[in-house]
Order: structure tokens, then C-alpha cells, then sequence
């Protein structure tokens, strides 16, 4: 069920790309968008992972170099019958982890430097529980895939806000008053699509890692001290397009007022709260 909705939700937004490059160059310009909306989800399908863990500066290490942090995912996957997968760590002191990659087989989990200093062991447990549990329903492709794509609807609204302004042939060019319209509207867009698919997988990640651990308390604890610690500054190199990949919003400290309403993430005090309607029903 969830590769249908990928599918379905990766067309949509496939053809709203596509709808962008007809409003821009007609027959043509939605000819190249459809190219464009192909190779985008190639290199999201099998390079996306890459992309985002170089990005962060992600180094693979290996069970000698870390060997508490393979026990804890070991043991997890194990549990949540998937394959292993691959692990990194990221040279940052700001707390905070993600999951990438296609599919289980060929998964990444990531965490920094800085969760590991902060958290303890059952901590740091229960947050890769809930990045495995994104990798179970299949969330770490759909969201990479959407993250292509929205970044590439808002350079193509920048484009399009630009030729607003300095297109040339007037006959042949769209309306600018309709160009600069898309342009504040399809940023907006993109970010709402994102919004709904976050907020409600993190929901299902933090169950199912709940589910997983069989400790809702300890993702608890987890998400407390995190939220806190992001408070005074964010991931380096972090962007809005992958930020969504995060366990915790990592402009969580920037994210105030007219913002907040685009966040990825749902606020952290809902997260505990839903957290906590779990322990009574795990405890019976």
C-alpha cells in the first residue's frame, strides 16, 4: 500500500512539474519539464542517498570503528525483520538523525556526532528505531523524491518570476501578472506537500518505534532533549529541501510564527503527548 501511494503522490507532483514547463514555454517547455520530472526521479531513485549523505559530510564506519551504535541497529533490525543497513556518522556536534535510501535493502541511517554525546543508550536506541521504522513504510524514498521535486518547483518558479519581468517576446511568453502569481504560489505548494507527508509519517515512525522498542518513554526522553538542544542552532549545510528527513526539524530554532505553519515536522510536545496514549495500550 505504501509503494502505491508513493507512486501515485510522485505522478502528481510529476505532472504539476510538467504543468509548470507548459506555463512557461507552451508545448515545448512542457516537453523538457516531462524530460526533466524523468531524470529527477532516476537520480532520486538510485543516487538520492548518496547525494544527501555526501551533502552532510556522512563517513561510513565500520563495527571496530563503531560497535555499540551496530549492536543497537543490529538488534533492531533484526526485530523489525529488515537487512542492515548501512550506517554513518556525521561530523556535527547539533544532535539530530535521518534515514535515506530506496528501499531496506538498500538503506542508510545517519546520526551526528552530537546525538550520540547527548543522548544515552536507550535514547539513541529509540530514535533508530524510529528512523528504521521510515525505512519500513518505504518514507525514505518518497521523501528524498519529493525533495528533488520541490526544490525543483521553486527554481522553476524563480525562473518563471524572472522572465516575468525580463521575458522577450511578448506575444509568445505567458501572462506575467499569471507568471508571478505561480511564482509565490507554487513555493507555498510544494512546501504544504511536504508538510503533509512528514508530519504524518513522523506520527507513524514515533508509533512504530514505540511499537518496536516496546518503550515509548524512551523516545520520549529523546525527542525532549533534542527538541531543547536544536533550540540553539541547526545542522550544517542543513536545507529546507531535506530537512523534512530529520527526526527533528533542524531550522527547529529559526521556525517561529508565519513559518510554522509550513513546518515538516509536528511539534514536539504532540509528539510526546501521542507517545504517551501508547504506553497505556503497550502495557496491556
Amino acid at each position: 500500500m505504501e509503494v502505491i501511494k508513493t507512486v501515485i503522490l510522485l505522478t502528481l507532483m510529476s505532472l504539476l512539474f510538467v504543468w509548470v514547463g507548459g506555463m512557461m514555454g507552451g508545448t515545448q517547455g512542457m516537453l523538457i519539464a516531462l524530460v526533466l520530472a524523468g531524470v529527477m526521479n532516476f537520480v532520486s531513485y538510485f543516487y538520492s542517498d548518496q547525494l544527501v549523505l555526501r551533502h552532510y559530510n556522512a563517513i561510513p564506519v565500520s563495527r571496530q570503528e563503531a560497535n555499540g551504535l551496530y549492536v543497537i541497529v543490529e538488534r533492531l533490525s533484526q526485530k523489525a525483520n529488515l537487512p542492515l543497513p548501512q550506517i554513518y556518522i556525521i561530523p556535527d556536534s547539533i544532535p539530530n538523525a535521518f534515514a535515506t535510501g530506496r528501499n531496506p535493502s538498500h538503506a542508510a541511517v545517519a546520526v551526528t556526532e552530537g546525538i550520540l554525546e547527548l543522548l544515552d543508550d536507550e535514547e539513541v536506541e529509540a530514535v533508530l528505531a524510529h528512523e528504521l521504522s521510515h525505512v519500513r513504510h518505504y518514507d525514505i524514498l518518497i521523501g528524498t523524491i519529493a525533495a528533488t521535486i520541490a526544490g525543483a518547483i521553486g527554481m522553476i518558479a524563480n525562473m518563471m518570476q524572472f522572465g516575468a519581468f525580463f521575458g522577450g517576446d511578448r506575444e509568445n511568453r505567458p501572462n506575467p501578472i499569471v507568471m508571478i502569481v505561480l511564482a509565490i504560489i507554487l513555493p507555498l505548494a510544494a512546501a504544504v506537500i511536504q508538510m503533509a507527508i512528514s508530519r504524518n509519517r513522523e506520527y507513524m515512525a514515533d508509533e512504530g518505534a514505540a511499537r518496536l522498542t516496546r518503550h515509548p518513554e524512551w523516545l520520549q526522553s529523546a525527542l525532549a532533549k533534542l527538541s531543547n538542544y536544536n533550540r540553539q542552532g541547526m545542522v550544517q549545510e542543513a536545507t529546507p529541501e531535506n530537512a523534512h528527513m530529520f527526526i527533528i526539524n533542524p531550522f527547529f530554532g529559526k521556525d517561529i510564527s508565519f513559518a510554522s505553519l509550513f513546518s515538516t515536522h509536528p511539534s514536539t510536545e504532540e509528539r510526546i503527548a501521542r507517545l504517551e496514549e501508547l504506553k497505556l495500550e503497550l502495557k496491556s
